[in-house]
């Protein structure tokens, strides 16, 4: 089986087969590939080191994502995983990433939202969408994901990047099995075939990092894979966490109370840590995840009743800031600049003063307000990812102003 890849692709609706799905004029590829190839050795593979940056703080900061890199997003239904991975496809409006979104049996009115987002507010003209509906044959619904990931290393055996979005892997298994069981396989474990978890691998050990020889390009995978009330030891879930290079676990109590995005900070992990952060956030991130659970357990302490000593109040208040922070809006993603601009000033007191309900304002005039009164501290993240003490402190002085201007004026 092989499918059209090449730039004609781009901006693109097709279906698993390069279909055109979006009513334009058909394709023009530059070649067919085939859906199953190889994936890279380890020989020809370089370093993750590179960051993706997804423009979600909550992400970037404690579980950053590198160029190569498979991160699982995993959660129950409606908790926001496709939110975030459409806001990563967003973000990528300024980068050098090509995107490449696959649908496995998503809802059409689901599909269609993702597609209008990114069209709205991304860079749809670099980006792919591949779409098997609900309606679509097992077979094409199966095929899906590995057209996908060949669309997506045309770009990344030319030297360029991407990053792959498979929406979601939970249906791919389900239809893995619907046909499985039709062919006579023997049934395993909940039903599954026994190569389902050979399914799963194959496919996103394609993401790679390449070497310099190989044309230093890279793929990066981001599957999505729906749990049922939370349980991460069911098959599917388990298999892939243990393919993937880490996971991000979405809670549906904390999307239920309203924390966006509702990322489970204790279950979640990159394993490749801090290595493909910017040096700028490593620094100002660096003890972020310890406080924040240091916080949650203070605060499940405090909700006996118990009077804290000033010192546990003021680091409940600290932490009452910070998670008010991480709490970020759709489609608002934030540069590397204004991240450490967030992480120092929270770290060095600046937003105690500032009520909790002033933090998500501060948050929206950031941006605006660096590049008005910051523009030259622009560049030096973009071009090595680092601040040194003085520039650090002019950061700090230009958020200090902003933070002074939402203050409540006192009389005189």
């Amino acid at each position: 089986m092989r499918v059209p890849v090449g730039a004609a692709l781009l901006g693109r609706v097709v279906d698993p087969l390069g279909r055109p799905l979006d009513g334009g004029s058909p394709l023009q590829a530059e070649r067919f590939d085939a859906i199953e190839r190889a994936a890279p050795t380890i020989i020809e593979r370089d370093l993750v080191i590179q960051p993706v940056q997804t423009g979600t703080l909550v992400i970037d900061a404690m579980f950053a994502l590198g160029r190569g890199q498979r991160e699982l997003i995993l959660g129950d239904r409606a908790t926001g995983k496709t939110s975030l991975a459409v806001d990563a496809i967003i973000n990528q409006r300024s980068s050098d990433i090509v995107c490449v979104y696959i649908a496995i049996g998503q809802k059409s009115s689901s599909v269609a939202r993702v597609i209008d987002q990114v069209r709205r507010h991304g860079a749809p003209e670099r980006c792919v969408f591949v779409v098997a509906s609900p309606a679509s044959a097992p077979g094409l619904q199966w095929i899906a994901p590995f057209a996908g990931v060949t669309i997506a290393e045309y770009f990344r055996d030319k030297g360029g990047h991407a990053l792959v979005v498979i929406d979601d892997l939970t249906k791919h298994a389900a239809t893995h099995r619907e046909i499985a069981l039709l062919t006579g396989q023997p049934p395993g474990r909940e039903a599954y075939p026994g190569d389902v978890f050979y399914l799963h691998a194959r496919l996103l050990e394609r993401a790679a990092k390449l070497s310099q020889e190989k044309g230093g390009g890279s793929l990066t995978a981001l599957p999505i894979a729906e749990t049922d009330a939370g349980n991460l030891s069911a098959y599917i879930p388990t298999n892939l966490i243990s393919i993937t290079d880490g996971q991000i676990v979405f809670d549906t109590k904390l999307y239920a109370e309203g924390h966006k995005p509702a990322v489970d900070v204790g279950a979640s992990v990159s394993r490749l840590g801090g290595k493909t952060q910017a040096k700028a956030l490593r620094e100002a991130t660096g003890t972020m995840r310890l406080d924040y659970a240091q916080f949650l357990e203070l605060e499940m302490f405090t909700r006996f009743g118990e009077q804290p000593e000033p010192r546990v109040k003021a680091q409940i208040e600290r932490g009452k800031r910070l998670r008010a922070l991480l709490g970020q809006p759709l489609f608002q993603p934030l540069r590397v600049i204004d991240q450490v601009a967030l992480a120092l000033a929270l770290g060095h007191g600046q937003f105690d003063p500032l009520a909790l309900t002033d933090l998500a304002r501060l948050r929206a005039a950031l941006p605006a307000w660096l590049d008005a009164n910051a523009a030259d501290l622009l560049a030096c993240t973009g071009a090595d990812g680092t601040l040194n003490s003085e520039q650090a402190t002019a950061l700090l002085e230009a958020v200090q102003r902003l933070v002074d201007s939402l203050l409540p004026k006192t009389a005189p």
